[in-house]
């Protein structure tokens, strides 16, 4: 199977909200948007991509309905600390407060108006533990 694409769907009633949202504060722009479906793309970056969905629609089968459960989206960028304090100017609940951990991480977590996580990571060094089970070009460098 060749994948040509990938990119996550929020399911939520609050479709406009929850675009507005990742438009505001995390650089997406609309590609397509009707009042059930709206497809994003970073303003930055064309292979970042991000889909709202009213989880409600007949195109999704009745027993996968509803809201987003259970999902955590990552976003790697160079200044996790601007980017922090962004946000939490902004009035964006911060979850985890920002930190570095020894696994190669330093993040901080917040949440999108449906409750879907968000980490905001930068990766770093890990310590030597965590460095011994990374594969070899998989490593983070230091950025």
């Amino acid at each position: 199977m060749k994948v040509t694409s990938y990119y996550p769907v929020i399911m939520t009633e609050r479709v406009k909200e929850t675009a507005a949202f990742y438009i505001g504060h995390f650089g997406f722009q609309e590609n397509f948007a009707s009042d059930w479906y709206v497809h994003l793309q970073s303003a930055e970056d064309s292979g970042i991509n991000l889909a709202i969905l009213d989880g409600r629609h007949e195109t999704i089968p009745e027993q996968g309905r509803g809201k987003v459960a259970g999902l955590l989206l990552n976003f790697e960028v160079d200044d996790v600390d601007a980017v922090h304090d962004r946000l939490r100017e902004a009035g964006l609940p911060i979850l985890l407060a920002i930190r570095d951990e020894a696994f190669g991480q330093r993040h901080f977590i917040t949440a999108d108006p449906n409750g879907v996580l968000i980490d905001i990571i930068k990766p770093i060094p890990p310590s030597a533990e965590f460095a011994a089970l990374y594969a070899d070009d998989a490593l983070p460098k230091d950025r």
